[in-house]
C-alpha cells in the first residue's frame, strides 16, 4: 500500500515538472545567413610535349678486333726468336685487334634523334567555395528582443520551448 502512494505521488510530481514547459510561437525579425569559405582540392593535370636524345646508332661489333688480334699475334709470331718472339707475339695481337675493330666498325657511327614524347604533369589545387552554415535569427518574444544560430530558416515564427521555473528567496 505504500508503494503504491509512492509511486503516484512520483507520478504526480513528474507530470508537475513537465506542466511548467510548454511551447509558444514567436515572431521572426530578420534572418542572415551565416557562411564558411571551404577549401575544395582537386587535380589539375597539363599534357606537355618534351624532346627525348635516342642513340640510333648499331651496337659496338666485337668480331672484327678478335679476328684481328688472332691475325696479329700470327704474324708477330713469325718475327724474332726466343723471348723477342713472345713480345712480337703480344704486340701483333694488340696491334691487330686495334686494327680489326677500326676496319669492322669504322664506318658505323652511333647517332642520335630528338624524339618527341607526350609527359602529363598534375597537381593539387585548392579551390575556395563559400557555403551556407546556418542562420542568424533574431526574434521578438512577450516585448523582448532575442537572436539565436539555426541551422535551418525558420520562416516568418519560431516555436520556442518555453520553462517556468519559480525563484526561490
Amino acid at each position: 500500500m505504500k508503494r503504491l502512494a509512492l509511486v503516484c505521488l512520483l507520478g504526480t510530481g513528474v507530470v508537475a515538472l513537465h506542466a511548467e514547459t510548454f511551447i509558444d510561437n514567436a515572431r521572426v525579425r530578420s534572418v542572415a545567413p551565416q557562411y564558411e569559405s571551404v577549401a575544395v582540392p582537386r587535380e589539375e593535370c597539363a599534357s606537355h610535349w618534351v624532346n627525348e636524345v635516342r642513340r640510333t646508332g648499331g651496337g659496338q661489333d666485337y668480331g672484327g678486333a678478335v679476328i684481328g688480334g688472332v691475325a696479329g699475334a700470327l704474324l708477330g709470331n713469325q718475327v724474332g726468336g726466343g723471348h723477342g718472339r713472345e713480345a712480337a707475339t703480344a704486340v701483333g695481337a694488340v696491334v691487330g685487334a686495334f686494327t680489326g675493330d677500326r676496319l669492322a666498325n669504322g664506318d658505323r657511327r652511333d647517332s642520335y634523334e630528338e624524339v618527341p614524347r607526350q609527359v602529363t604533369s598534375c597537381r593539387t589545387v585548392s579551390d575556395v567555395q563559400t557555403r551556407i552554415n546556418g542562420y542568424r535569427v533574431s526574434y521578438e518574444y512577450r516585448g523582448q528582443s532575442y537572436s539565436t544560430l539555426m541551422r535551418e530558416n525558420p520562416g516568418p515564427n519560431l516555436q520556442l520551448r518555453v520553462s517556468v521555473t519559480p525563484i526561490e528567496r
